[in-house]
């Protein structure tokens, strides 16, 4: 397993964001057009791509947030590869590349209907915060916080 940071011109991690954005469409039916509108992967800076034997098998990103925090987004393992410990890889690097780049705080948001995401988030440590911004009021959706 190798990571690589890259920005979102990757067309590895292009090509896992489509996965993603099928799956989504699949488990959020009718919301995805409300979600898939914040989720532009257009000049994202900070991506990561897992590698299993030279294949792209997942990807994460983050961009700033605000003066301390990031927000990770477009979490994604491919189906097959999912239970290997890729995703907590993956989100273990964005964190340390955020700290790097002098940021102590990440954010994110998932979906209720994403049961695996969630535990990835709270087996990494975040805890549960009130939904922020254009997730405020949004049932489907919950938010974490994480220190790092």
């Amino acid at each position: 397993m190798t990571t690589k940071r890259t920005d979102s011109s990757n067309i590895d991690f292009q090509n896992l964001v489509r996965l993603l954005d099928a799956d989504l469409a699949v488990r959020d039916g009718e919301d995805h057009e409300f979600y898939h509108q914040f989720n532009s992967i257009d000049m994202l800076k900070n991506c990561v791509v897992i590698y299993s034997e030279d294949i792209a098998v997942g990807c994460g990103a983050f961009k700033p947030f605000s003066e301390d925090t990031v927000e990770i987004k477009r979490m994604y393992t491919h189906t097959e590869s999912r239970g290997k410990g890729f995703a907590s890889k993956i989100l273990g690097e964005l964190e340390i590349w955020a700290k790097e780049e002098g940021y102590s705080q990440c954010v994110l948001e998932t979906g209720i209907k994403q049961p695996e995401a969630i535990a990835l988030y709270e087996k990494s440590g975040y805890k549960r915060i009130p939904n922020y911004g254009q997730y405020i009021g949004v049932d489907n959706s919950v938010c974490y916080e994480k220190e790092v």
